[in-house]
């Protein structure tokens, strides 16, 4: 693992969570795809980001950790035969592909390639 990628948090209410992170917080917006379930905030000057998801899109939403990896496929088949059990097989997003698991203490986790940026 190369480095953060993202820090996902859930919610109930999009609108009232983005008001909180922006005005309340002061976070800076980086995306806004609530229409899609999910607003993102700049945390600093770091690239990962604090990024909300909507409960009512994503029902299995808990917070969740991702990592930047070189290559999703290629880390998923080598941390799949380390006995890691994913929560489903990788997915394209935006930026590359990712795929989440959870560790053996309930802790959702992720990984993401850069593949199409």
């Amino acid at each position: 693992m190369k480095d953060y990628d993202n820090f996902f948090l859930p919610v109930d209410d999009i609108t009232s969570a983005k008001d909180y992170y922006m005005n309340t917080l002061g976070l800076p917006l980086k995306f806004d795809f609530s229409n899609q379930g999910m607003i993102a905030f700049n945390v600093g000057n770091n690239e990962p980001a604090l990024i909300l998801k909507d409960r009512n899109k994503f029902k299995d939403a808990k917070p969740t950790t991702w990592f930047v990896v070189e290559d999703v496929n290629t880390e998923y088949e080598k941390m799949k035969s380390n006995g890691v059990n994913f929560l489903s097989s990788p997915f394209p997003i935006r930026t590359g592909m990712a795929v989440e698991f959870e560790d053996p203490f309930g802790n959702r986790l992720g990984i993401t390639d850069y593949t199409m940026s």
